[in-house]
């Protein structure tokens, strides 16, 4: 993403691939050249969970390729990261993405890096193609299992800066099992908001309990012995598509509607 003279854009604000984005389903185009994404986590590379102030991150041992992706989008394999959520306040926002201006209650974020060509995670944030970021949303519905080893874990971490051992966990069961994506060219959500994220946003949801929702708003903003500030509403507003396609690996259902819609009736009767 350099400029005309060659100078890079990529941590000037008013950017030409900000994040996140509405994803208007009829808009998004099929590209039959997109792979399947496969996804291979070891559970052993959990490190910790820990509260930043703005949300909390399980972060992993991202030495070597022990936690990786491959395929989709992507050129090369990312190494897991880290993965974190953004949520609301209430269940009828709380998404960074929209799909049809439709918002989740939460959003997963599983923040990868492109280790073949940068040295270091601090690197690839810094470049077009360093980072590599699953979308997956969370919807209201009935419990999930794996996501409630997190939240067991959450009041332990109520406070900004807390961080507790978590160090056997998969986060590939919170990955919805429907292959089908989106992604696009985009950016970080959060500071330094670099332009520097292949976005892959899985298309089903995953479901979660009320319950399981609350844990996560009962976190906190503020460190031990401040004003208590309740950890809600933490994702950033749509930022303008600009002249970005977003494609999808899968064919839309509005295009199979229009395939199978009968021709107009003079067509149909043939001598």
């Amino acid at each position: 993403m350099a400029s005309a003279d060659g100078s890079s854009p990529l941590t000037i604000p008013g950017g030409t691939r900000q994040s996140p984005i509405n994803i208007q389903w009829r808009d998004s185009v099929y590209d039959p050249f997109l792979k399947p994404l496969k996804i291979s986590y070891d559970p052993t590379t959990c490190l910790h969970i820990w509260n930043n102030g703005y949300s909390f991150l399980v972060e992993f041992d991202d030495s070597a390729d022990r936690s990786i992706i491959v395929g989709g989008p992507l050129e090369n394999q990312y190494r897991l990261k880290q993965f974190h959520f953004h949520w609301g306040a209430i269940n009828e926002w709380g998404s960074e993405h929209t799909v049809d201006s439709k918002f989740y209650p939460a959003e997963l974020h599983l923040v990868h890096w492109n280790a073949v060509v940068y040295p270091t995670f601090e690197e690839a944030v810094m470049e077009g193609n360093g980072l590599a970021v699953i979308g997956v949303f969370l919807k209201l519905g009935a419990h999930h299992e794996g996501l409630q080893m997190l939240v067991d874990a959450l009041p332990a971490i109520k406070h900004k800066d807390a961080v507790i051992e978590f160090d056997v966990f998969d986060p590939s069961c919170l990955i919805p099992s429907c292959p089908d994506y989106w992604t696009y060219a985009g950016s970080l959500t959060t500071p330094p908001l670099t332009e520097s994220v292949t976005w892959i946003i899985k298309k089903q949801p995953i479901e979660v309990d009320e319950n399981q929702l609350e844990a996560f708003r009962m976190l906190l903003f503020t460190s031990d012995g401040e004003e208590e500030k309740r950890m809600v509403d933490n994702f950033r507003p749509l930022q303008p598509l600009m002249n970005r396609t977003v494609r999808s690996s899968f064919q839309s259902r509005h295009l199979l509607n229009a395939e199978l819609q009968p021709k107009d009736h003079a067509e149909q009767i043939r001598p």
